[in-house]
């Protein structure tokens, strides 16, 4: 496999032309269209015969049409005789259905991971599953990445003294610590329960934060409802400075307007998703992860390890 071939969906061509920029290989074009009966169709504009193929495609609203969109890329390249196939997700949508927490319903992450091998994926690289181990749902080789080492390079070009790490919630307790390891930061965490998809509570915060400047990390950030409950909570401790971080910056339903009104001096976040104009706050920041994803896709290619690029030392 002496070529690459990089195609990307609709759902975030600014991020897949960064990463071709960084591999300097083209973004091989593709036709996507809808026809008159509402069916998705795809046509791969560049050869792939015997090539190693890189589809990239975060799932993001709408999450099944991007979703279809991938699967019938995959498809296309597997019938164009491609020799493998990588489905790059930097956001995996369906990674919080990870469970049966409730009588009769599907566990959406599976059925996606059997979906995306059945397409024709032979190996898939993602990025900060919501739940880990959603990694083993996958019939094919995983590469799940994060970009703690992203947002802690950013972070690391000030003075940190007398701040604290916190993570919502005791969940992402093990990647917060990994975070503040690399800062070189204490680490505390909140005590959340969720009554409902937009509704959590905290109800306290399991460490050290009285009168200290606090980073709260999380995975992603939705409707922003856990991050509204953190700070109500570290308010009551008297937090100095806090600065919200965060890989996948979805800001869905009253997000933006909760982080408008909230006292937060920063807010960091990636590209892993695309971020609208409009929903760019001047107290944010937006990290590109294209570097690191360029890099694992080289290494890929080339039968390198990846696992440097992510790991991080319990």
């Amino acid at each position: 496999m002496n070529r690459i071939v990089v195609f990307s969906g609709n759902a975030h061509t600014a991020l897949a032309t960064a990463i071709c920029r960084r591999l300097r290989k083209p973004l091989s074009p593709a036709t996507l269209v809808r026809y008159s009966n509402d069916c998705l169709g795809v046509q791969l504009q560049a050869n792939c015969r015997e090539a190693d193929v890189f589809i990239i495609q975060p799932l993001v609203t709408p999450v099944q049409e991007r979703l279809m969109e991938l699967l019938l890329m995959m498809d296309a390249a597997r019938g164009a005789s491609a020799r493998r196939i990588t489905a790059v997700i930097p956001h995996f949508a369906y990674a919080r259905s990870d469970k049966k927490d409730a009588p009769r319903i599907s566990i959406g992450a599976r059925l996606v991971a059997d979906l995306l091998a059945t397409a024709g994926a032979n190996r898939v690289l993602t990025m900060t599953l919501h739940a880990p181990q959603v990694h083993g749902f996958f019939s094919v080789p995983v590469d799940h990445m994060n970009a703690l080492k992203v947002l802690a390079a950013h972070f690391g070009r000030r003075s940190l003294r007398n701040t604290v790490v916190v993570s919502p919630d005791l969940g992402n307790a093990k990647q917060a610590s990994h975070f503040a390891r690399m800062l070189d930061l204490p680490v505390a965490a909140g005590s959340k329960k969720r009554l409902s998809d937009d509704h959590v509570v905290i109800d306290a915060i399991v460490g050290d934060v009285d009168n200290r400047n606090v980073i709260v990390i999380d995975d992603e950030i939705a409707n922003g409802g856990t991050i509204v409950e953190v700070l109500r909570k570290l308010r009551e401790r008297h937090a100095g400075r806090i600065a919200v971080a965060c890989t996948h910056g979805l800001f869905t339903g009253k997000a933006i307007e909760r982080l408008r009104d909230a006292d937060v001096a920063e807010i960091v976040t990636t590209d892993t998703v695309p971020i609208a104009r409009e929903k760019r706050l001047p107290n944010m920041k937006v990290l590109s992860v294209a570097p690191l994803l360029a890099e694992a896709i080289r290494r890929i290619h080339l039968g390198e390890s990846v696992s440097s690029l992510f790991d991080v030392a319990d």
